[in-house]
This record gives C-alpha cells, structure tokens and sequence, in this order.
C-alpha cells in the first residue's frame, strides 16, 4: 500500500516571480561524500580522488565533485519548495561554478523563482523557472543553477 506524502513545499501559485527563498539547511560536505559519488558515477578524474595529484594542481587539494555541488544545491532547496508538490524536472538551464568547492565546506542556500506560468495542457500544473544559488561558509558563490520544474497547483478543496 502507497504511504501518502504530505506535502512540505510550495504549491505553484506561491511561487511567484521575484520570490527568494533562504534555504534552512545546510551541509558540511566531507570527503565521504565527494568520493563516494564520484565513484558510484564512475568519474575516475583525480582531481577529485587523488589528493597527491590535487596537491599539484592549481587548486592544491582535492576538488569536490562539481556534479555532487548543484545535485546537493538543488537538494537544499526540496524541503521550502517541491516537497510533495513538485510533478517533475524539466531541465536545468544554466548551471555555473563560480568558485570551487573542498572538503569541509559548509554549503548554504537560496532561490529565486524567475518566472512562472500555467501548463497548456495541464490544467492542474504550471512551470516554474528558479535560479538556485549556493554559498559557502564564507559566503563565496559556488554555484547557480537555472532549473525548469513542473509543479502542482493548489487542490481544490
């Protein structure tokens, strides 16, 4: 039997354009982490694996995964916005990395819906555009990612 969900995020006539969300979770990501989704991804790159070869690069230290910074970027953002109201991705954009992310960085979160509409031909749904940002701990943006969702609207009573 299908346990009901109920939802946590927001139906999509609240995601008005021009609304920014300050996500309430946070992660420290830790080296468990950048390795074990490198890995399970099968990116042998190793400038996210082997910090002897990271230390000789221009960064100096191993890089996380940027594939594992805008999945937990989006990941931050569930809770506040799709949780239990979100149908599907559509796609992502634009997705940026302004500044690199390492081990022991503590990632935090915020989003700006950049436009919305009704579907066409779903007339329970709409799409909607949010421009997701993550910060370190020092307020350094490491990442945006532009991200088209479908969304339910609000039931009926």
């Amino acid at each position: 039997m299908a346990r009901e969900i109920i939802p946590k995020g927001m139906w999509f006539e609240e995601l008005q354009p021009g609304l920014v969300v300050q996500h309430a979770l946070t992660r420290t990501v830790t080296e468990a982490d950048n390795v074990g989704f490198t890995v399970s991804t099968m990116n042998p790159a190793p400038l996210h694996l082997d910090a002897d070869y990271a230390s000789t690069t221009q960064f100096g230290k191993v890089l996380v995964n940027s594939m594992y910074t805008v999945a937990l970027l989006v990941g931050l953002s569930v809770h506040e916005l799709t949780h239990g109201t979100t149908v599907a991705n559509l796609g992502f954009d634009a997705v940026k990395f302004p500044a690199p992310v390492f081990h022991g960085d503590t990632i935090h979160a915020d989003t700006e819906v950049l436009a919305a509409r009704a579907s066409k031909s779903q007339p329970d749904r709409g799409i909607v555009t949010f421009e997701h940002r993550a910060f370190n701990q020092d307020d350094v943006l490491v990442c945006t990612a532009v991200r088209n969702a479908l969304m339910f609207k609000r039931p009926m009573a």
